[in-house]
């Protein structure tokens, strides 16, 4: 299923799950189900933005956007952080007012189920939407599986505290004692949606601000490593950056000083293929060829070399330390 396709998917449920947990806030008067009401408001936002995103991402780049459009992905993303921060900080506001002043609830048992449906449908998306935003390299997708993830287990602890006040509601001896459990609960995954919220926004900052993902960065430079080929003296100046679904990689590379255009082009070629073939995306690369140099014979492994100056004594082992350093590297 594509991004498009499913994020039109979880924009419609939300919108269904928004009007059931309204419905289920409406006839218990409850601050923990209003927690769950909240969430879904955001759900809807979050879903609605999240489609427009992955529609503009999916767009080709053009004049105005040498780079394509997947930022964009960052941005909403970012304010899916927070809103979810602002539905918390909503939520600790009336579970409080409700703490100084409870009231009685009513009709619980219905609340219950349908927030036992809303909690499992919102469960389910949610692994499924994180999965497939993993698959196919979608932060959009990823940040609403994981904040439909957290309404699933919102909605089970909520599930959890009303059927434990519904219960002691039931007992004479314990009704109306111990109502203040309604604003208690609505406060404790309060903070918890705060936390996902800030994940999320920290998130989506460090894509705009293009912070270096160390776990990729590394994962592409072992997979060169690994494959390193003879004539790959040397690589520096390396950097990676990801929009959406595609890898941007610069990097200046040191090849044999007598190698022809076409040669290097092969080499550069090959390159590319790695990559592509490793991570399964598209991989936009720009690659500066380096003539090698007399001072680099020393860990140049390419044999019957009739310009070394030099006898090879090992290679510089690529690692995540020195390829991106901006100059050549040397055995002192």
């Amino acid at each position: 299923m594509t991004v498009i396709r499913f994020q039109k998917y979880i924009a419609g449920f939300s919108v269904i799950l928004l009007l059931a947990k309204l419905f289920a806030w409406y006839i218990t008067n409850s601050v923990m189900v209003l927690t769950d009401a909240l969430e879904g408001c955001v759900n809807v936002v979050a879903g609605f933005l999240g489609l427009y995103s992955v529609i503009l991402a999916a767009k080709p780049r053009d004049t105005n956007h040498p780079f394509g459009h997947s930022k964009v992905e960052y941005l909403t993303s970012a304010v899916e952080g927070t809103l979810i921060m602002i539905s918390a900080f909503v939520i600790m506001w009336e579970a409080g007012n409700e703490f100084l002043t409870p009231h009685h609830l009513q009709r619980l048992d219905t609340g219950l189920l349908v927030v036992v449906g809303c909690g499992l449908v919102n469960y389910a998306l949610g692994k499924i939407a994180e999965q497939s935003g993993r698959k196919q390299n979608s932060i959009v997708l990823q940040a609403a599986g994981k904040h439909l993830i957290t309404d699933g287990y919102s909605s089970l602890a909520i599930i959890v505290g009303m059927a434990l006040l519904f219960t002691l509601e039931l007992i004479p001896e314990t009704k109306g004692r111990f109502l203040m459990l309604d604003s208690i609960v609505g406060i404790v995954f309060a903070v918890v949606i705060l936390v996902t919220g800030y994940r999320v926004l920290r998130r989506s900052i460090s894509g705009i601000m293009d912070e270096v993902d160390q776990a990729l960065v590394q994962e592409v430079v072992v997979l060169l490593q690994e494959s390193r080929q003879p004539q790959w003296i040397d690589l520096h100046n390396f950097r990676v950056i990801q929009y959406g679904n595609m890898l941007h990689i610069d990097a200046h590379l040191s090849l044999p000083r007598y190698y022809s255009v076409e040669t290097a082009g092969k080499d550069i070629q090959h390159l590319s293929e790695l990559i592509n073939n490793h991570f399964g995306r598209q991989v936009e690369l720009f690659v500066h060829v380096d003539a090698c140099l007399p001072m680099q014979c020393r860990l140049c492994a390419q044999p019957n070399c009739g310009l070394r100056q030099a006898d090879f004594e090992q290679q510089v082992v690529w690692n995540m330390e020195n390829v991106w350093e901006d100059e050549m590297h040397r055995i002192n």
